[in-house]
């Protein structure tokens, strides 16, 4: 079988690495110099403190220290960093990590100095093709086994994308495959802005205790549309935007996580800046703040027009109301 090494010990990647395991196949899981503290509770409490099952007993656990030793045999490499660390995350692996070797990269986003798609950052690093991997998928839901359905893609033609893929495969984990990087990469970005936007209103109801639904369903439509059309003026396929990729990840994003708790806090009268820095400061990621900025730079150098997507940008950096979001619908 597959031997699996899954790089970066935060919370997809280890998810990835229980899913790995549970298939039977060979797996380790390298936690690099930023994990140490979850390295601890992985090897004291057997778990990731975010996910709430244990590790099985096929996940071998390294740390920063034993970076050959994890990828010794390595057929599969999973790069689990975020959109942030993941060039750093390369260039700790790249002299590890076997020359036949598949790489599947986990990360939703675009770099943030470059705005390169992260398949592209590994590509320059690592000189090789990437497999992406979108569409929904919440580390806790991977980690507990339940029902999920991905979008795994390589350009070429999807060969290395099924090859990488076909060891995950099960009843649990469904994939459908794709070579549509491109597509599938934006909208992985992209559904952090649709999420943020409707934790707007979640923030503006609050104190009437309304949920908005109507005008979050039509937000929501807005959203896809918008996507739809970045995408494919991008040189993604619509069909992809309106997929699991797209719509299907949108959707799970929006319900619930990071980026929707953000949005319900700045549309309940936080400071946008005040209120990222304290979620970072408890360790939470938000990644759609500086997709919110990378969205609003896409549009304008594809001279599309997004007013969903530009209504966030403005509550977010140019001081607009909440409120504004819901101008759109008019």
């Amino acid at each position: 079988m597959a031997h699996v090494t899954v790089f970066g010990a935060g919370a997809m990647g280890t998810a990835f690495a229980m899913h790995a395991a549970r298939r039977g196949l060979d797996t380790a899981l390298w936690a690099n110099p930023h994990d140490e503290r979850v390295l601890e509770h992985l090897r004291s409490e057997g778990r990731h403190p975010l996910l709430p099952e244990h590790l099985p007993a096929g996940v071998a656990v390294f740390g920063p220290d034993a970076l050959s030793e994890a990828a010794g045999g390595c057929r599969i490499a999973v790069m689990a960093a975020n959109s942030h660390g993941a060039r750093s995350l390369a260039r700790m692996v790249a002299g590890a990590i076997p020359a036949a070797c598949l790489v599947v990269s986990v990360a939703k986003g675009l770099e943030p100095e470059t705005g390169l798609r992260i398949s592209a950052v590994y590509g320059e690093e690592l000189g090789i093709e990437v497999v992406a991997v979108g569409g929904p998928c919440l580390a806790a839901e991977l980690a507990e086994a339940l029902p999920t359905a991905a979008v795994w893609a390589s350009g070429d033609g999807g060969a290395n994308a099924k090859e990488a893929g076909a060891p995950f495969e099960s009843d649990a984990y469904q994939i459908l495959y794709t070579d549509d990087v491109v597509g599938v990469e934006l909208c992985s970005m992209m559904k952090n802005v649709a999420a943020i936007g409707l934790g707007l209103l979640d923030g503006l109801g609050k104190p009437m205790q309304e949920d908005f639904k109507n005008a979050k369903a039509a937000l929501f439509a807005k959203a896809a549309h918008e996507l739809s059309e970045l995408v494919s003026a991008l040189g993604g396929r619509a069909e992809t935007a309106l997929g699991l990729a797209g719509v299907g990840d949108q959707l799970v994003t929006s319900l619930g996580g990071r980026n929707r708790l953000y949005g319900e806090l700045v549309g309940a009268g936080n400071p946008p800046d005040k209120t990222l820095e304290e979620m970072e400061g408890r360790g939470m990621t938000v990644e759609g703040v500086d997709s919110t900025r990378d969205v609003h730079r896409l549009a304008g150098e594809a001279g599309v027009d997004l007013p969903y997507h530009l209504a966030v940008y403005r509550v977010l950096f140019e001081g607009a109301e909440p409120r504004h979001v819901l101008e759109v619908l008019r």
